[in-house]
């Protein structure tokens, strides 16, 4: 049976927002002062919403941008990345998992988007990409294991609940001229399919019995194999970073980011707020086996595994399931209502490659979630819509080939 999320209360439409260049300060006193039981219509606060990503994020451009009510309250705000085209003055809008605003108003276009578009036309904006931060569908672990087979698909398998709200959203940005990004246009940049422990109201004994048996054998291993979990400083990122390039090589796959993006991420996010990004490893008889990335929101409601790296060699002591124990075992003493995990395959295909990560997953007894995806909108404007709706499919092609 299919369960539907309780929908947020309505929401009265009120006069169009003000909106505002922000200071970093105030945009991050903002997402701080969030409280997430409360704020039912903004989704989560990703790190990718906070004004350190803008210095992460090498070739980009970052503005902090806030709307205001009537009252001249602080009522949402948002990072704007802007990547300008090779040899041209115009520019793409990005807002990753972003904006941080009222999802559930009803007026939603008029009343928070129009603004926004506006301002981005004046800044020489081409189009606009933004990803709600928004759970559309999800589906238990147990859901899932028993779905496994030969062809199948997450998407295949009926939801053990449904979001409203995340519905709702998408026929509201439809309405509007919105199109949900697809495969034609290089699919979304961060993962539409991530997976969530729940850690809210549960105590630790409860997160051990949801993991799967092999994933506590596992860690039962790493401990008596002697593994040393724990927290580490910058000066370890170079291991992790060569760690990920094996990684990568075994696994079939390449994020192409270079050891000094990973150290420019350590140093803004922990600028920005001490701790906010940890690395953590695994020794054993002094080598480090696996190192994985942890970064915590603004608001503190949710706590990222966000990178892992393991070694080729020492895998029969269980270095990553005892490290991610760790990771989890932190998130929960933080106070963290969610640790999420990422990005997943929709394979249930046993033989497929991808399968393995998702399968590792879903030993931990969290759960899949489909989010609402990225959205696209070319602004028609300065330029011609047609010439826009061009230049649109020319970014496409770069950020594909990067």
């Amino acid at each position: 049976m299919v369960t539907l999320a309780s929908p947020p209360p309505a929401v009265q439409s009120a006069p169009v927002l003000g909106l505002e260049v922000l200071s970093a300060g105030e945009h991050l006193a903002f997402l701080r002062g969030r409280r997430p039981e409360t704020d039912r219509g903004g989704g989560q606060v990703s790190f990718l919403q906070t004004p350190a990503w803008a210095r992460v994020k090498d070739g980009w451009r970052g503005e902090s941008l806030g709307w205001r009510d009537e009252r001249g309250r602080l009522t949402g705000a948002a990072l704007v990345l802007y990547r300008r085209l090779p040899h041209l003055r115009r520019s793409f809008a990005y807002l990753p998992e972003g904006p941080v605003i009222d999802w559930s108003d009803p007026a939603l276009a008029d009343r928070w988007l129009a603004p926004l578009l506006n301002h981005l036309r004046a800044a020489g904006a081409f189009a606009v990409r933004m990803g709600p931060p928004l759970a559309y569908r999800r589906w238990s672990a147990a859901t899932l294991k028993a779905a496994t087979g030969p062809g199948r698909r997450i998407g295949d398998v009926l939801p053990d609940v449904v979001h409203p709200l995340g519905a709702a959203v998408g026929d509201r940005l439809r309405d509007a001229g919105w199109r949900r990004c697809g495969a034609e246009d290089g699919g979304d940049a961060q993962p539409r399919l991530v997976f969530e422990i729940p850690l809210a109201g549960r105590r630790r004994e409860d997160l051990w019995g949801g993991l799967s048996q092999e994933w506590r054998r596992n860690v039962r291993k790493a401990a008596k194999s002697g593994v040393v979990c724990g927290s580490t400083g910058p000066e370890d990122l170079p291991v992790f970073h060569r760690l990920l390039g094996v990684t990568e090589r075994r696994d079939g796959f390449r994020l192409g980011r270079s050891l000094a993006y990973f150290q420019r991420q350590y140093e803004a996010l922990n600028a920005e707020e001490p701790d906010r990004m940890r690395l953590y490893t695994a020794r054993h008889e002094g080598r480090v086996l696996a190192a994985h990335t942890m970064v915590r929101s603004a608001d503190g409601a949710r706590i990222w595994y966000q990178t892992g790296a393991s070694a080729d060699h020492g895998r029969e002591v269980r270095p990553s399931n005892g490290l991610q124990w760790r990771m989890l075992c932190d998130a929960h003493e933080q106070g963290a209502s969610v640790y999420d995990m990422r990005g997943i395959p929709d394979t249930l295909d046993p033989e497929d490659r991808a399968h393995g990560l998702l399968r590792w997953k879903l030993g931990t007894g969290g759960q899949a979630v489909e989010m609402s995806g990225e959205w696209e909108l070319p602004l028609d404007g300065a330029l011609d819509g047609m010439v826009n709706r061009t230049l649109l499919r020319a970014m496409h092609g770069y950020l594909s080939r990067r």
